[in-house]
């Protein structure tokens, strides 16, 4: 694997992310739970939408073959996407949305942080833009989970009932493979150990003060990042891509 080769899987990789959370989160456009609160989310879907379209140009320019971000986005198959299996889990109610925004934020914050600091100016660039949104994002998903988890009977309920389904994909986050070695060697890409570690000690003691227990002896889930996906995400794609496949000549 040569050095673009990595830059390229890597690019998609971070893309691939954001678009598809950006997508479950555009779910909640005109449905959210009160008019403040479907505002928020779409926001938080724009901002990561911003973030996966920027790195899909990075990621055409670096592929060199001439396709667009619109292409990346919209004519790949399911295999070809490597997004991490938590983004695409359904939203089920709101609780559970916020709960895994409050995980992938968590990351994001940190994460973003220190890759702000790649030697590749465009990926410092933008993660420099990324992890100033996400410290807001970081900020709202992190009071909701604290409110819902120590609020009534019901809610509390829900979000255990969330964490139990969902902590099983956090771990995939931190998943390294031959890309980041090669990509750490040369200092673009970040190593996530340290990172795992700063993200443990934001997200246990917020779902301490949540009154939610963490499941234990839980198997992690993988297979993202090789592009094996959940049965949830072929309907997502199936969603997102209708309007390009149906309509493939059209421009806007």
């Amino acid at each position: 694997m040569t050095k673009q080769e990595a830059l390229g899987k890597y690019l998609l990789r971070l893309a691939d992310t954001n678009l598809i959370l950006g997508q479950r989160l555009a779910e909640w456009c005109g449905t959210g739970p009160f008019l403040e609160e479907d505002l928020a989310m779409t926001n938080i879907s724009l901002d990561l939408f911003g973030t996966a379209e920027a790195l899909l140009k990075y990621a055409c320019e670096v592929e060199g073959k001439g396709r667009t971000a619109d292409e990346l986005t919209f004519r790949r198959p399911e295999r070809e996407f490597t997004n991490i299996l938590l983004v695409e889990q359904p939203n089920v109610d709101f609780g559970a949305t916020i709960l895994r925004q409050l995980f992938v934020d968590a990351f994001d914050y940190y994460h973003y942080s220190e890759l702000s600091k790649s030697s590749d100016p465009i990926i410092a660039g933008v993660a420099a833009k990324a992890s100033k949104e996400t410290t807001y994002h970081l900020r709202h998903s992190e009071s909701w989970v604290i409110r819902l988890g120590d609020g009534t009977e019901e809610s509390h309920q829900r979000m255990q009932n969330a964490l139990n389904e969902l902590w099983r994909f956090t771990d995939e986050q931190f998943e390294m493979n031959e890309v980041d070695a090669m990509l750490i060697e040369e200092r673009i890409a970040v190593d996530l150990a340290p990172i795992k570690a700063k993200w443990l000690e934001k997200v246990i003691p917020v779902l301490s003060e949540a009154t939610l227990q963490i499941p234990e002896n839980t198997f992690m889930q993988r297979g993202g990042r090789e592009g094996k996906h959940s049965e949830h995400f072929g309907f997502l794609l199936a969603e997102m891509h209708y309007i390009p496949r149906a309509y493939p000549d059209a421009t806007w």
